[in-house]
């Protein structure tokens, strides 16, 4: 019988885990597996994410998300900005239940995928959506801002940078051509390569 593309899913996060440094149990795999689903379903209508293999989506999304599990501190309030389609703060919220969020989405119609993902997966009250340019709002109560998939991103760095509170942590999942910018910004950093990519990292700026 032919495995289902939610099964591969699956499959890919239990193999590859080790690789990312993450350790999940029967319950994480499917709280992750419930999210692949409900985002499968609402991609074609919102272009939530690029197409790709249920083991791509293992890996280069949702594995890679996790990758900034250490760099959130006990009870961390995060402001994740461009959230899109959830990543990377729903895969952290769903194996983290300390962990609180502000969702900044300039999309509406995206804005209501995020808050059905956050009630598939029994987070939503942990989590506020904002359907709003992160521009245009002050930025919240928190001790970390992520930010993995900003549209323009190199161009709207420096105005994310500016408008990040002084002591909040900075998780920036980018290529190197970022970096140039953090620097000029004389930000104080450390950088951890994505497994199995040759270029992108983690940006860990800290306050």
């Amino acid at each position: 019988m032919k495995k289902s593309i939610q099964t591969e899913f699956a499959a890919a996060l239990e193999r590859n885990a080790p690789l990312f440094g993450v350790t999940l149990n029967a319950d994480a795999i499917t709280r992750l597996t419930f999210y692949y689903d409900l985002l499968l379903r609402w991609n074609p209508r919102l272009h939530l994410v690029a197409p790709c293999s249920a083991e791509e989506f293992a890996t280069r999304h949702v594995l890679e998300s996790l990758l900034l599990l250490p760099y959130l501190k006990r009870n961390a309030r995060v402001v994740d900005v461009g959230s899109g389609g959830g990543l990377p703060i729903i895969p952290c919220l769903a194996l983290r239940a300390d962990i609180s969020a502000t969702l900044i989405e300039s999309s509406p119609k995206k804005s209501v995928f995020l808050r059905e993902a956050l009630k598939t997966l029994q987070c939503e009250d942990r989590a506020t959506v904002v359907a709003e340019r992160f521009e245009k709002l002050p930025a919240p109560e928190a001790n970390a801002v992520t930010c993995r998939a900003l549209e323009r991103f190199a161009a709207l760095l420096p105005q994310l940078i500016d408008w990040t509170p002084p002591h909040c942590r900075l998780l920036l999942f980018a290529g190197e051509s970022v970096l140039s910018v953090i620097e000029a910004a004389t930000l104080k950093y450390e950088t951890v390569l994505v497994p199995g990519s040759e270029r992108r990292h983690l940006i860990i700026c800290n306050p």
